[in-house]
Parts: C-alpha cells; structure tokens; sequence
C-alpha cells in the first residue's frame, strides 16, 4: 500500500486525517494501516494534545533506568581509569572498594565499554593458575625489558619477587655491562637480603656463549654471594612468566602515559611504588 513508503509521521498524520472524515470505522483505519487499536487511539490523543508536531516518533529510552549506574559513581570509574589508563575492572574495582563504594568488576567494564576506554588488548581472559615459590628471597626473576618505547637503546633492568610479585628493582641502565647491573643489586641486597636463587634468561650479561658452562663476571660474582643461578629454556619466556607479565605492564604504561625522558628514572621510581603499593594484586613486601 502506498502509506508503507512514508516516513512515520507522514504515516500518523495520514491516519489522524482519515480518522477525522469519518468516512471508515476506526477498526477498519487500524487494519489498513497495519497498526493495533490501542496505537490508533495514542495516535489521535497526541494530534490533540501537540497536533502534528506531537506525530513524531518519540525515543523509547526509558525515563529512569534503576540498573543504571550513577552518574557520580560512573564519573569516579571514569576518574580512576584516566589515572591509571593501563589498568582494567578488576584491579579499578579493588581501588574503589578502598574508598568505599561497592561495584561489580562486570559494571566497571561496561562502563569502560561504553566510553569506548577498553583496548584491544585487554580483552582477554585472565590466567587459570599461577605457580610461586612458598616465601619472599627464595627466588627471584631478573630481566631487561625490550626498549620498545623507551628512549634507551637497554630497556629497564627489573628484578622481581617469585612469591610475593614485588618489584625490587626497576633500574634505568645505559648499557648492559656487570658494573650497570651489579650496582642495582648491591642496593638491593642491603634493602631486601639476598635471595636463596636467582632466574634469567640466556642474555647478557648473564650468559656467555664464549665461557664454560655460559659463566660470565656477573654470574660468578652472583655465585660467590651464596646465589644459586637458573636460566630459563630457550624461547621460552613463560619460564620467567612474573617478570614478563611486568613488563607487559610496564609496556602498556609507557604506551599510554606520558613519560618525560629527563625524569625517566622518577618515572620508573613512582611506577615501580604504584606496582607494589597501590597496584591490586597479592604482592607481599619481602
């Protein structure tokens, strides 16, 4: 029928009209123009309310939505995750748990959903099962991030807790020579103690591939403090899976916050206190 090609309110006003001469039953009105009988009757109560502008189609979102989220808690998740523009619902969930108010990890992320601040990357399910070792300083993992977005050629030098995941280095070092690595170190085994083991990968300056048993000054040195040394598998990088899941954090940081070069070792220092101090997660201080 011709009516069908119109827009809605050319359709509605087409209605009022025939209503209006009478010339077929109300019923009969209702049928051609495919509509019910109750929406006929709302029809003509709008044209006489509001005549034709009261025609328009009007939006079907409800008035009040009592699974909807306040605007004032919505504006603090929106708050958090600009603050902390790498951290997802779970771990904004914990910080607005110490500040009192109580959401579900799955509102957070709807509300990040819907303000577009989830990225690509994030959406991903969490790991099934984690494995540590039972105390603090029974192990620890040591690595050099990738300099992938950092402004040195050596990315950071990090050393992390197998237990507890605390982060004890976070070392800005221009190259990777022993006296760049074991400076740090020193530090941390008058902070910390020194740990019953330490892991690495097969790099320098850890490893050599030019030395019996692939010893180099800094694991030799590292052997004469009552260290016991574990390299991980060749291309196998989940073997040092704590640091590496740091360093994907890390990484996501440096991606998404601002980091002044001058204060680039500042910039790891607050990173590296967030980490261990405000990040949510089961990290124990060693």
């Amino acid at each position: 029928m011709p009516w069908k090609t119109m827009d809605v309110r050319e359709q509605r006003v087409g209605f009022v009209v025939a209503a209006y001469r009478r010339e077929k039953t109300l019923a009969e009105l209702c049928r051609e123009f495919g509509i019910s009988r109750p929406v006929g009757y709302e029809w003509l109560k709008r044209y006489r309310q509001g005549g034709v502008a009261a025609m328009a189609e009007r939006s079907r979102r409800p008035q009040h939505s009592p699974g909807r989220t306040e605007e004032r808690l919505e504006q603090r998740v929106l708050e958090l995750r600009q603050r902390y523009p790498d951290w997802g619902a779970r771990k904004l969930r914990v910080l607005l748990q110490r500040e009192g108010i109580e959401l579900g990890r799955n509102t957070i992320h709807r509300i990040l959903l819907r303000h577009d601040l989830v990225h690509g990357e994030d959406r991903h399910e969490p790991a099934v099962e984690r494995f540590e070792r039972k105390a603090p300083n029974e192990l620890w993992q040591m690595d050099f991030k990738g300099p992938k977005l950092w402004h040195q050629k050596v990315g950071p030098l990090s050393v992390i807790d197998d237990h507890s995941r605390y982060v004890i280095v976070l070392k800005a070092v221009a190259s990777t020579h022993t006296e760049q690595v074991q400076e740090p170190l020193v530090a941390a085994f008058c902070e910390h103690g020194v740990p019953e083991a330490m892991l690495m990968d097969h790099g320098t300056p850890w490893w050599s591939v030019h030395s019996a048993g692939g010893m180099t000054k800094l694991s030799l040195w590292l052997m004469r403090q009552g260290i016991g040394l574990h390299w991980s598998r060749v291309r196998h990088p989940q073997t040092q899976g704590k640091v590496e899941r740091f360093h994907g954090e890390l990484q996501r940081a440096l991606a998404r916050r601002r980091v002044l070069v001058p204060d680039a070792q500042l910039w790891l220092d607050q990173f590296r206190w967030e980490h261990n101090h405000v990040r949510p997660h089961e990290a124990r201080t060693c």
